[in-house]
């Protein structure tokens, strides 16, 4: 750049530069990212969902969207997924590489406490059935992932790097 351009031709190329490798990437090397919460209600009872596109029982959660906080994008996923509530402010817990999903997924996980549900949670084309469960009494199904998150946040075993 020319210093003797005036600034507010400086300012304008560099936000065009900016946006112009910022562009490039987020092709060559962009990234997904995701948020799921570890949702327990006043009870101690941890709220899981049964999707209708993968097996098994998984915590809510989902993908983070364009313009979108991580904090907005977990709001929307319990709000959409069951119904929910946040109680206390969501507690950022580990950050996971998910390889399973694709080469450049990461996970933002949280823990939820004293989360409520406004209504139960109708079934519908993604979700075909959500509540909270007993930590004793989990249901059958639940996936390997989600258990191995639930010893994370028990303190039974030091969180993974992998999801």
């Amino acid at each position: 750049m020319d210093s003797d351009q005036p600034p507010e031709m400086r300012n304008l190329w560099a936000r065009i530069f900016t946006r112009a490798i910022h562009t490039y990437f987020a092709y060559a090397r962009g990234m997904t990212l995701g948020v799921r919460a570890a949702c327990f209600d006043a009870e101690g009872r941890i709220f899981l969902v049964r999707h209708s596109y993968v097996t098994g029982w998984h915590m809510p959660g989902g993908g983070v969207e364009r313009h979108e906080t991580a904090p907005q994008a977990l709001a929307k996923e319990m709000r959409e997924e069951g119904n929910l509530l946040f109680g206390d402010a969501p507690e950022l817990f580990h950050v996971y590489f998910n390889r399973q999903t694709s080469k450049r997924d990461h996970v933002l996980f949280y823990i939820c406490r004293n989360v409520r549900q406004s209504a139960p949670k109708v079934a519908d084309r993604e979700i075909v059935e959500a509540r909270f469960f007993a930590l004793g009494d989990l249901p059958a199904g639940v996936t390997a992932a989600t258990r191995r998150r639930l010893e994370e946040v028990a303190g039974n075993t030091t969180p993974a790097d992998f999801w």
